[in-house]
């Protein structure tokens, strides 16, 4: 395995490489692709962090943890919620920054903050043929050019491996309650959840299970903020809620932190064993399709825009989305169909020519994405 320990080494490496390389962080999300692995654990290290600015920057191989400690010391924290995968892959290792950003991982905050490339002002990255980019700025102010940043969040390693990343941050909240529904079906749940989401009341996460931990329907509305906006907004959202049924209010900032760590991490699927797949629809068409997977278990978050499945492993959720608008990724399984949705003609063709300009050599992860 290649683990440089610089910027310098990592672009001599991929200069000087004769084949593919698998590139990864801390291997813990399951998107390893075939080749020489070349790790980024090797640059590690937070260079950059100005509270009073809301800026960070860290070296993409910076532990995850090493980074969240880091702000909440400070009262503050990455806006967009990032999910730990290693649960529910029963993975080993530790997430990176740079993984987070190059798989564009984002939690449920991202109804309300955005994705983790919504955070991204900065990024510096070697391309396929060992040429060093830099992109953004360390400063919100610095910001300019082409967009670069936003096209390396989500793009798996395939069009450069990013050595460093900057971030604007946010204060923590320093109060949460959950608004808890109990007993719906999916398609009321989706219902309440979206006139949740277009109230003035500030939602930051709206997931639903069909089965929670007391073996029942749940659906969760998370507000966060300072307490007495908080315990008012909650009151507010249960009124305008109110003929959906059953409603609690849990106002434990600790209760609610955690009963949002099961929702983000997909916790419902820990320990089992079918193949977990991702979708993203309009959360409209969410209960529509899922009776149609008819899945060994779900859950709704982000309003039901993102429906987490749960299959009998082989199978492939897509065959169920014809009419339906959206696309997927498998999560966990192997071998029977693409981890990504195929893409639309104009879309793959912008892609190829996307990976034939900065990895002309096809060296960057090229099993991972087709």
């Amino acid at each position: 395995m290649l683990i440089p320990t610089d910027e310098k080494e990592l672009a001599d490496a991929i200069s000087s490489a004769k084949g593919p390389l698998s590139i990864r962080g801390g291997n813990t999300r399951g998107f390893a692709a075939d080749g020489t692995p070349l790790a980024t654990t090797g640059l590690s290290g937070i260079s950059l962090y100005e509270p009073g600015a809301l800026t960070l920057v860290a070296a993409a191989g910076t532990p995850i943890d090493d980074i969240q400690d880091a702000l909440a010391a400070e009262g503050q924290r990455l806006p967009f919620e990032p999910i730990d995968h290693r649960p529910i892959l029963n993975s080993q290792g530790t997430p990176t920054i740079g993984g987070v950003v190059a798989a564009n991982v984002s939690g449920p905050r991202r109804i309300q903050a955005g994705a983790c490339r919504d955070s991204l002002i900065g990024v510096r990255f070697v391309d396929g043929q060992g040429t060093i980019i830099k992109n953004g700025g360390r400063v919100m102010k610095n910001v300019t050019g082409y967009d670069l940043v936003k096209l390396m969040a989500g793009s798996y390693g395939t069009l450069g491996v990013i050595s460093e990343v900057a971030f604007k941050v946010l204060p923590a909240a320093s109060s949460a309650a959950c608004v808890l529904i109990e007993g719906l079906t999916d398609a009321n749940a989706i219902k309440a959840m979206s006139r949740a989401l277009g109230s003035p009341f500030d939602v930051s996460g709206a997931a639903h299970v069909p089965v929670g931990l007391d073996g029942t329907p749940v659906t969760m509305i998370r507000l966060e903020g300072f307490e007495k906006s908080v315990q008012y907004r909650a009151n507010e959202l249960k009124n305008i809620l109110d003929e959906f049924g059953d409603i609690n209010i849990e106002l434990d900032p600790a209760n609610v932190a955690k009963g949002w760590a099961w929702v983000r991490d997909a916790t419902p699927f820990v320990g089992t064993n079918g193949d977990i797949w991702r979708i993203s629809v309009k959360p409209s068409d969410a209960p529509e399709l899922v009776a149609k997977i008819a899945p060994q278990s779900h859950l709704y978050d982000w309003g039901g825009g993102l429906i987490w499945v749960e299959v009998a492993s082989g199978t492939d959720v897509r065959a169920a989305m014809r009419n339906i608008q959206g696309h997927t990724t498998r999560i966990r399984g192997d071998g029977h169909a693409p981890k990504f949705h195929p893409e639309a003609p104009l879309l793959a063709k912008i892609n190829r020519e996307l990976r034939q300009k900065f990895d002309p050599r096809g060296i960057l992860n090229p099993s991972l994405m087709g």
